[in-house]
């Protein structure tokens, strides 16, 4: 368990807030507690959360469908019902999926999760140590990076707030990465809107900055910068709910800014 080195126990976790969010049993009360702060000052929080998962299914159909059968979700969470073994599998039962995030408790509930299925796990990894996760055992008997990989960022960069460093994220596992292999990416949006004032971000900021992963979402132009390597498909860099949506009813269709984040999917040029 990620203890708090002043005593206070157990930190809220990104990763079991989020499920919380989603409506998951696998949050602990910090978690909770932290979660409904968030919500208190930012009500569409659990809606945004549903808009960024059906972006994430959107995705991950849209790279099975350019031939990809390998997946590496780095910053997953916990890989709950709809996630991407079970988007990607349906439509491809031999994809290969590794879920990487930090949370120890998060790893712990994935392996449970995905004890029956050979060909998807979880490991704990640091999204800024690229090339210890990819020498990772598990990684290598499930993933081949000399061939095209999906290689999936949602709603992860924003937990890393210094610029340089998570453009330096996505640019070392651009270089990594084979020819052909796409990007799916989603980022927490600084753009005021009714909902999204400044201190709703100053009241998320502070929630986190106790939790185990600092917060800090990013002006469109960063966010901008942060994708330039990038070759975007199209529609480009837009609204979670403008990526590609299948059905009028969509999460948030009709009122995208209320998502508070932007998507994109990108290839390896």
């Amino acid at each position: 368990m990620t203890e708090d080195p002043a005593g206070g126990g157990m930190k809220p976790s990104p990763a079991r807030m989020y499920d919380y969010y989603l409506g998951g049993h696998h949050n602990f009360p910090v978690d909770r507690q932290a979660a409904n702060e968030i919500i208190t000052a930012f009500p569409d929080m659990p809606v945004v959360a549903q808009a960024n998962r059906a972006f994430l299914r959107r995705a991950v159909r849209f790279l099975i469908d350019q031939g990809i059968s390998q997946f590496l979700d780095i910053g997953s969470g916990i890989p709950t019902v709809g996630n991407v073994h079970e988007v990607a599998q349906a439509a491809n039962p031999d994809a290969h999926v590794v879920y990487v995030d930090m949370d120890p408790v998060a790893v712990t509930h994935g392996r449970a999760l995905l004890a029956t299925n050979p060909n998807a796990t979880v490991i704990q990894a640091d999204a800024r140590e690229i090339d210890h996760l990819l020498e990772n055992r598990e990684v290598q008997q499930l993933l081949d990076i000399s061939k095209p990989v999906g290689v999936l960022l949602v709603a992860l960069l924003h937990f890393v707030p210094d610029d340089a460093t998570a453009s330096q994220i996505l640019a070392h596992l651009y270089e990594v990465v084979a020819p052909g292999s796409f990007f799916a990416f989603s980022h927490a949006l600084d753009e005021r809107t009714a909902a999204v004032t400044p201190e709703v971000l100053e009241a998320a900021s502070g929630v986190y900055q106790r939790a185990t992963a600092p917060f800090a979402a990013r002006t469109r132009e960063r966010i901008t910068r942060l994708v330039a390597p990038l070759e975007l498909v199209e529609p480009g860099l837009v609204y979670l709910p403008l990526w590609r949506p299948e059905s009028a009813d969509d999460v948030l269709l009709n009122e995208p800014a209320r998502a508070a984040a932007l998507a994109a999917v990108g290839r390896k040029r």
